[in-house]
């Protein structure tokens, strides 16, 4: 198999003697002489003798030949699992970039815009107050609960995600590192309070009625496109408790990882022996470093992803297929092996 690539047709097919003339046909403009049908004999003859091998190999011989995605967890049962934002997008929540990783709409906001401006923190909270229903209301879709029962399996320990809903816990996993946070939780930037997001909601419709009920185009992590209003009449949240500078306890663009998810992540990565990327581009550094990582350590990488990666060049093998029927396809066959 060539890497980077799936194979799209059985291997039988693909190896066969489909392009042979026919008896009493030409081949090229020539006639096949009789040293030539006897080989095109023997080449039918093996070919027979091969699918009939194959209609009797046990079945988990068959899957490992007929899905190179079971075969790749198969040949490597210690995984490092990174998710990104196409794992979320069956469950009704956009994405920043298209098919072919480029950035789509408008820009998410700077942390330094954020923390600079009392206007950017007005537009931003006026936007995350009719973007974040969609999120709220979000439920896991079918390959985080593949994801989960891979869990369960003992393909992995621990999930690295890049995204911030939630989703992966709710399916159940159990131990989930967010490497940008969590979309549901807000953090006081000076006396360091939590509150949940759904909490803070009911305090921004109370504060802002002239917002309630405006309809705008969501966009990725609970953002909306809201356009044309006059954000300075929008009341901006403040820390109940000191009165300090809310924000939501993401990572923001132009703002690092935490150095603890980082190390943690790493530690996961140290000690698997390949990786498996789901739904993520990995346009952002602070996933595909990891697959940098992996390429230096020697440790096979494959992907599950629609569209281009910044990674294509390091994957083994890239299934470029939607993740909730193709990890559930997975999970499927790896729980038949594992009754068998």
């Amino acid at each position: 198999m060539i890497p980077g690539k799936v194979l799209k047709t059985p291997w039988t097919e693909a190896v066969s003697d489909r392009q042979r003339p026919r008896r009493g046909q030409k081949s090229g403009g020539v006639r096949l002489g009789s040293s030539q049908k006897r080989s095109a004999l023997k080449q039918r003859k093996r070919l027979a003798a091969t699918i009939l091998k194959m209609k009797n190999l046990p079945a988990r011989a068959f899957r490992t030949l007929s899905n190179p995605l079971y075969d790749f967890v198969e040949r490597h049962p210690r995984l490092f699992v990174l998710s990104g934002a196409g794992i979320s997008t069956e469950s009704g929540i956009p994405c920043y970039r298209d098919t072919e990783g480029q950035r789509t709409g408008r820009a998410p906001i700077l942390l330094k815009d954020f923390m600079g401006s009392a206007f950017a923190r007005k537009r931003y909270w006026a936007r995350s107050m009719i973007g974040w229903p969609l999120v709220a209301g979000a439920a896991p879709n079918a390959a985080h609960v593949a994801v989960a029962r891979l869990e369960r399996l003992g393909i992995f320990e621990r999930l690295v995600t890049q995204n911030v809903d939630g989703l992966h816990t709710s399916a159940g996993n159990t131990d989930v590192i967010e490497l940008h946070g969590n979309i549901g939780r807000v953090r006081c930037m000076e006396c360091g309070n939590e509150t949940t997001r759904a909490a803070l909601q009911q305090t921004l419709i109370a504060d802002n009625p002239s917002f309630v009920g405006l309809a705008a185009l969501p966009v990725a992590d609970g953002d909306a496109q809201l356009e044309g209003y006059d954000f300075n009449v929008f009341h901006a949240p403040s820390c109940t408790r000191c009165g300090g500078l809310l924000k939501p306890d993401v990572v923001f663009f132009g703002e690092g990882v935490p150095r603890t998810r980082v190390d943690a992540a790493a530690v996961a990565l140290d000690q698997a022996d390949a990786m498996l990327v789901l739904g993520s581009s990995l346009m952002v550094y602070s996933g595909f470093r990891f697959c940098e990582w992996a390429a230096r350590a020697g440790k096979p990488i494959a992907a599950v992803n629609l569209g281009r990666t910044r990674a294509d060049a390091l994957l083994q093998l890239k299934v470029e297929a939607p993740c909730g029927p193709t990890l559930d396809a997975l999970a499927n066959e790896l729980e038949l092996d594992r009754r068998a």
